[in-house]
């Protein structure tokens, strides 16, 4: 890929993405991608616009074997797929190294190969000597440049590296590039440099190596992984890696959600298509869905919190000038706009959160004020809108008399029985929709599974749409500590489905029941949103 051309712009302003969720993402603790997640997050990658996706080792294990195999890259719109492994081992010629096979199986256009570049790594890990390490580097770069690949090669360790002997990781540098290397990127291993350190010796290198690309790759060990990169562009790097939402081994990797807005947006670089701006808080949120992992509410850009506003003269200013406490507007990267509701917030914070479902609403309105009662109210029993804003849509509409009762519970009965070092639960749910009434069972771990399992089971016949809705999180804070077992209990619930999640409350002293009321505005605010 030409940089200089990529959007027809300068080659001083362009940036080329490269994006390892599939590989340094999956080595964070908590991420296990099964083959199918990786081919969806391919296509969320792609459809964000990075420019290499780097999917794994082939020669690692079975499952990065498979995918490579099964995934189409003639239907990849953007990205290049990019096949991930190490130089030929020491004392071995690529042509006869096992790794070296199996990245040219993997049928990519583009390799990415690292190599070592610290000499304290080259004597004390892998054994062998300084010499026989810069040859390792040149050889295997050279066989895939032979065998047509472009070449990305990952300088390990190169910042420990150059502190400790700066010399010597030039020189493996100059290895790669001698042999053909279309692409040197400088790897912060052990993510524990500070900007300075990076912006320093990314131009340092970058002046040793004119008419080469130079990227980098930075770990988040000292939480500067995105401000790292950052410095290193600011250095001369043209090319920056790291992990769509961080995900990595240790601390994570640099947030490229975090740094190409900020490239793009504050610094007037080209990451992305101008138009994929829009699509970052949607790819967000599909990538952690995929991952299993919720998406964190204070992520700058595309978390939920990111323009959220709670505090009444914040809200009043966003209203009047968003700029006053908004560094950018949130359309521009998909995101929206949040004015949160609790026990505090006026009559106005009210409006604003409900104006586009009753624009003709006043300050002065009467159902404005019965609103902000009902909320006070609720609130002072136990419940928080601020965390549950499905919740509070729904106390809206019904307030407004335009909530639909979709179905009405006739009863429902939870069991428990004690097994061996478990306890198994089932749930039994009758309900009536419009004049046909049904009545299911299911199990499941635990009394509130269970009744989760029975009422998508049961309502899924009448509401199909159900079927792609699943808890992502459930959260149970006893209010009343001092009243021990007989205390309130505040439970929450995030519910997801492809095109976001949302959270709902409920509040008893039983926590079934609490979970309950829940479970059923949840689904409410599921079917209320499809209609």
């Amino acid at each position: 890929m030409n940089i200089e051309t990529r959007f027809g712009g300068r080659r001083e302003k362009n940036i080329e993405v490269f994006d390892s969720t599939l590989r340094d993402g999956a080595q964070g603790e908590g991420i296990s991608f099964s083959i199918d997640d990786k081919l969806n997050i391919v296509k969320a990658l792609d459809y964000v616009g990075v420019d290499y996706i780097e999917a794994g080792n082939p020669g690692s294990n079975p499952k990065d074997l498979e995918f490579f195999e099964k995934i189409d890259q003639s239907k990849m719109h953007r990205a290049k797929l990019v096949a991930f492994g190490s130089t030929c081992r020491k004392e071995t010629m690529p042509e006869s190294d096992e790794n070296c096979a199996s990245l040219l199986s993997a049928g990519t256009d583009v390799v990415a190969i690292f190599g070592k570049c610290w000499d304290l790594h080259v004597t004390d890990i892998i054994k062998t000597s300084l010499s026989e390490n810069l040859r390792m580097i040149y050889d295997t770069v050279k066989f895939f440049k032979d065998s047509g690949k472009t070449v990305i090669f990952d300088a390990e360790h190169y910042f420990d590296g150059f502190k400790h002997n700066p010399d010597y990781a030039k020189s493996a540098l100059n290895s790669a590039v001698e042999a053909g290397a279309d692409r040197i990127v400088l790897c912060e291993t052990n993510g524990g440099c500070l900007p300075d350190e990076v912006e320093s010796i990314t131009a340092e290198t970058c002046t040793a190596f004119p008419n080469s690309v130079v990227g980098i790759h930075c770990h988040n060990d000292s939480g500067c992984a995105a401000a790292n990169t950052m410095a290193a562009v600011k250095a001369g790097a043209r090319h920056i890696q790291g992990t769509y939402l961080g995900y990595g081994e240790r601390c994570g990797n640099a947030n490229l959600s975090t740094v190409m807005p900020n490239l793009q947006i504050k610094q007037d670089y080209c990451c992305v298509p101008v138009k994929n701006l829009e699509r970052f808080t949607r790819t967000a949120r599909w990538i952690s869905e995929i991952a299993n992992q919720s998406l964190f509410k204070g992520m700058p850009y595309v978390g939920g919190s990111a323009f959220s506003h709670k505090a009444g003269m914040h809200i009043d200013a966003v209203a009047k000038e968003s700029i006053s406490f908004e560094h950018i507007s949130p359309e521009s990267v998909g995101n929206e706009r949040r004015f949160l509701m609790s026990e505090v917030a006026g009559r106005g914070t009210v409006l604003k959160k409900i104006s586009k479902i009753a624009p003709e609403l006043t300050k002065n309105s009467p159902e404005i004020a019965e609103i902000c009662a009902r909320v006070k109210q609720l609130e002072y029993e136990g419940y928080s809108f601020e965390a549950a804003e499905a919740s509070f849509e729904l106390l809206v509409k019904k307030v407004l008399g335009i909530k639909k009762n979709f179905f009405t519970l006739n009863y429902f009965k939870t069991i428990v029985e004690p097994e061996e070092n478990a306890f198994s639960a089932s749930a039994i749910i009758k309900i009536t929709v419009g004049d046909k009434t049904e009545i299911t069972a299911a199990e499941g771990n635990g009394p509130v599974h269970a009744l989760d399992n029975a009422l998508r089971r049961v309502l899924e016949g009448f509401y199909p749409q159900l079927g792609d809705v699943h808890l992502t999180d459930y959260k149970v804070r006893v209010l009343e500590p001092q009243q021990a077992t007989g205390a309130k209990v505040r439970v929450l619930i995030e519910s997801a489905d492809e095109s976001g999640s949302w959270t709902t409350v409920g509040v008893s002293a039983d926590v079934i029941a609490a979970s309950w009321i829940a479970l059923v505005e949840s689904v409410e605010y599921k079917l209320m949103k499809e209609e």
